[in-house]
């Protein structure tokens, strides 16, 4: 019988509407002097979610831009803590998403290597081990010890998506990045990505097209405003989906039609 490999607790996680300007300990200075005392506004990018995940399971997760699907799955990754409920996971996870976020442009891509690997929370010996792989599969041998800055946007993606699938996970979150790099590249970072979902025990899938979700998933969830509204079938999840999507296009924009 599979166990559960990744369980959700009524998770809430909250973010401020607004950018942030000062530091924590200049805002902690400012309210002590009564000024910019007022509570930050916030919005609940998640609320109350709820999910249970099993070994074995390929969950899709569908929605709109903003729903909170990016949310979900770095709570999972340990990215994010929940504000209120209880987030665990069993196994080590590989989280695919926003590649290359924490590269140095003044530093080698070598060297990008072992900062990029840290951000995983991968230890350095194992970088070691893994590095002239991680080389060889990006196809940027010649250019590896120039600085970053100096590559193209196409080049820090194919180094940022080497570095994360370098490492077998146990449970593998992929966000909308299934493909990076010129064609060749594509073709490969495709094959990769379909090797770790073979070899991890649990997948959580974040996309849009849905006839992915329909052909590789087992599970799916609709998210909507932060909430889990509907868990089932992929063929029962994006047909909601696409039913909702569908009445949204229907509806005119405000104003339409009056003279």
């Amino acid at each position: 019988m599979s166990h559960t490999t990744i369980h959700l607790e009524g998770v809430s996680i909250d973010f401020p509407r607004t950018k942030v300007t000062v530091g924590t300990i200049e805002r902690s200075l400012l309210r002590m002097i009564g000024v910019g005392s007022r509570r930050e506004p916030m919005f609940t990018a998640l609320h109350e979610v709820s999910l249970e995940v099993k070994e074995g399971d390929v969950l899709g997760l569908v929605g709109r831009n903003g729903a909170g699907k990016s949310t979900l799955l770095r709570v999972i990754a340990g990215v994010y803590r929940p504000d209120r409920g209880v987030a665990r996971r069993s196994g080590r996870v590989c989280l695919l998403a926003g590649l290359g976020v924490g590269f140095i442009g003044n530093l080698s891509g070598r060297e990008n290597i072992y900062l990029y690997g840290a951000i995983l929370g991968h230890r350095r010996q194992l970088l070691d081990k893994l590095r002239d792989s991680i080389i060889e599969f990006s196809g940027i041998e010649e250019f590896i010890d120039q600085p970053l800055r100096t590559y193209s946007s196409g080049m820090k993606a194919r180094l940022g998506f080497s570095v994360a699938a370098a490492v077998r996970p146990e449970i593998l979150l992929i966000d909308e990045v299934l493909a990076v790099g010129d064609a060749d590249f594509r073709e490969r970072s495709t094959a990769r990505i379909k090797e770790m979902m073979n070899e991890a025990g649990t997948v959580l899938i974040a996309s849009h097209s849905l006839g992915l979700i329909q052909e590789i998933c087992n599970r799916a969830i609709l998210v909507e405003k932060g909430h889990i509204v509907v868990s089932g079938t992929p063929d029962e999840v994006c047909t909601t989906y696409m039913g909702q999507e569908k009445k949204l296009k229907s509806v005119p924009a405000a104003g339409a039609g009056s003279r």
